[in-house]
């Protein structure tokens, strides 16, 4: 395969089993401050009021509202700091180095009771096997900050290419954000239509039809950073399309479509082949489920020459 002549700093390696620790204890440091959201944000559709958005430095909250004052939570993946900030100017600053997620649980919820921010927040971890209760976890301590510094990295590539993805849509479509539950960021384009699915009491829940792209870095249950995509309902022959770019396929043990981080970085243009991906597996839902994609697509003008 041919190599890109792109800056390889922008994108790093980060095989998983190189960072795997590291990356098991920020997922639940992320979860410890995406459950104050939880707690406190007001619902929105697809819980998209709990997720954390990608920075330049790495991960924010945005504004969170608490009784008269609004703050926002921080990961600087740069300074290696938590930073909680309130609409008052007072802040509180915690290290981020190695330490256990009990420590870190701890030295949070200390930072917002002198801030004056006193909730309670369920400390069980949720969608990972083997969940260990943050005020009791001493196994995730863990911090490699090379390892971090070229998650940030990823991540800020993630977010510029699905903006743009998200750009060519004007139906309803998901912000870019990052879900702490499973550590991974997304976005997800909707039809408009509702199809019905039966619960295993027998009961029926309408559920919104759509079409996911997204990023993780790796997991215990699939040791690999990679994008995948997937429809819901999948129209019949969806897992059967042929599927842009090269290398790109449907992964039987996950059920979805799957495009490797480690082949993206080496391909000549990384963030066009993200592209590809996202449109080709997007256009196959669409076609295959007959989307008005007339209506729900925005034209892309060519720009005016100066």
């Amino acid at each position: 395969m041919a190599q890109n002549n792109i800056d390889p700093t922008l994108w790093p390696s980060l095989p998983y089993d190189e960072w795997s620790s590291t990356r098991e204890t920020v997922h639940m440091w992320t979860q410890i401050v995406g459950k104050v959201k939880l707690v406190l944000c007001a619902p929105e559709n697809h819980w998209w009021h709990v997720a954390l958005y990608v920075t330049p430095l790495g991960l924010t909250t945005g504004p969170i509202p608490y009784e008269t004052i609004t703050f926002q939570i921080d990961f600087d993946f740069v300074c290696h700091q938590l930073r909680i900030v309130t609409s008052t100017a007072n802040a509180e600053v915690i290290t981020l180095e190695p330490k256990s997620v009990r420590t870190f649980y701890e030295e949070f919820t200390e930072a917002l009771d002198r801030l004056g921010i006193h909730i309670k927040i369920d400390t069980l971890p949720r969608e990972v096997p083997h969940p260990i209760r943050f005020d009791e976890d001493i196994i995730h301590s863990s911090y490699d900050a090379a390892a971090v510094e070229k998650f940030r990295t990823v991540l800020i590539q993630c977010d510029r290419a699905f903006r743009e993805f998200r750009g060519r849509f004007c139906g309803k479509s998901s912000p870019v954000h990052f879900f702490w539950g499973s550590f991974d960021i997304a976005e997800t384009r909707f039809s408009g239509r509702m199809y019905e699915i039966q619960n295993a009491d027998g009961s029926i829940t309408e559920i919104s039809e759509d079409v996911s792209l997204g990023y993780w870095p790796g997991s215990e249950s699939y040791p690999k950073a990679a994008f995948y995509a997937y429809s819901l309902p999948a129209p019949e022959g969806y897992y059967q399309s042929s599927i842009d770019p090269e290398g790109a396929h449907y992964d039987e043990q996950l059920g979805e479509f799957v495009l490797e981080y480690e082949a993206v970085r080496t391909m000549l243009d990384p963030q066009q082949a993200i592209l590809e991906f996202a449109q080709s597996t997007y256009e196959s839902a669409a076609n295959l489920a007959n989307w008005d994609r007339t209506h729900l697509e925005r034209v892309i003008l060519e720009p005016i020459p100066n």
